[in-house]
């Protein structure tokens, strides 16, 4: 016969806990750590509507505007009890590179981008080659960087040393015939003028000639650009060119007139002027003026005084010719481009 249950009180049970996990909960303000960022939270907001609604990836996705693979993403990292696995974590490669240059080569490196400031890499490991030091140019750029972060290498002050120079109209210009053909060294040498201003109150006038072909540059500094003294930088050119001059370019600057185009038809050098206002028909001899400007001018420790200045002027046109690389001519200077055309400098 069955056992009458009436009056028996039934086994006491300890109700089971049931857990969320923490983070998929809805979370009012005050119960997330306060030391998440805004988009930790963003993310926290995201995994806590993901699961409350079935746990489905891709509403999940559509509804925050997220990509599957991101949601997947963070599913993977969260950890409920370290809050800050929704942080981002940092860029930067758990390895880096260590440098292999030695301190020789550093040292290298360091004195002839001393000596010559406004020289890249690409240049400065072609003197270093000439030297017997095998560097290639990524690792001296390496190096070069290396030396600017520590302060050992601090790049030249800019100095602006010219302006603008004045041009004159010239009604009877002769312009470069458009059968001219220019194939060799000589056949077009572009001469221009620079304003040079080692203090406020002095100026002075730079000839400059390019050789369109070679690269090759004459440089002459004098305290006025007039006709007589353009007629002059003829002799200069006769002297120190390595090749003779069968045609020269100019502006419309007063300096190029009278004394001038006299003394080259007495020479039997053609002579073309540009059209008015044309400065970009005369590309090499302007950007020779801005390689000298920055590569010498604004790095020179010479005295603001003529005779000074046209000294190291002359150093630095035999450093231009012979031993800075040109990046037009293969890496090669003007003196080896003539070298390998059979013109002996």
């Amino acid at each position: 016969m069955a056992k009458s249950t009436r009056g028996v009180r039934p086994p006491r049970c300890h109700p089971v806990a049931v857990l969320v996990p923490f983070g998929f909960q809805r979370l009012r303000q005050r119960d997330v750590a306060p030391d998440l960022s805004r988009e930790a939270r963003a993310r926290l907001a995201m995994l806590d509507w993901h699961r409350s609604h079935g746990g489905n990836v891709s509403r999940t996705a559509r509804h925050f505007g997220y990509s599957r693979p991101t949601v997947y993403r963070w599913l993977a990292r969260f950890e409920r009890h370290r809050l800050e696995t929704l942080e981002d974590r940092g860029s930067g490669p758990h390895h880096r590179r260590r440098p292999t240059w030695t301190m020789a080569q550093l040292a290298a490196v360091k004195a002839v981008r001393e000596r010559y400031p406004r020289w890249g890499k690409d240049k400065l490991a072609v003197l270093l080659r000439r030297d017997g030091l095998i560097v290639s140019v990524s690792m001296v750029g390496r190096i070069l960087a290396r030396l600017r972060r520590s302060g050992e290498l601090r790049e030249p002050r800019h100095r602006r040393m010219s302006i603008h120079q004045r041009r004159w109209a010239r009604p009877y210009a002769i312009r470069k015939p458009a059968d001219w053909a220019v194939e060799r060294p000589g056949d077009l040498v572009e001469l221009d003028t620079l304003d040079i201003r080692p203090l406020s109150t002095l100026v002075w006038k730079q000839f400059t000639a390019r050789d369109v072909v070679s690269r090759w540059d004459t440089v002459e500094l004098g305290r006025r650009a007039t006709a007589a003294a353009a007629a002059e930088v003829l002799d200069r050119l006769a002297e120190r060119m390595p090749f003779p001059v069968r045609a020269i370019s100019i502006d419309n600057g007063s300096e190029f007139m009278a004394e001038f185009e006299a003394a080259c038809q007495a020479r039997g050098i053609r002579l073309f002027v540009l059209p008015p206002r044309s400065p970009k028909l005369h590309g090499a001899v302007e950007r020779a003026n801005r390689t000298h400007t920055e590569e010498f001018y604004e790095v020179t420790t010479a005295e603001p005084e003529l005779a000074a200045f046209q000294a190291e002027l002359r150093a630095w046109e035999t450093v231009y010719n012979t031993i800075r690389p040109h990046q037009s001519l293969g890496q090669r200077t003007p003196a080896e481009y003539l070298a390998s055309v059979g013109i002996d400098v």
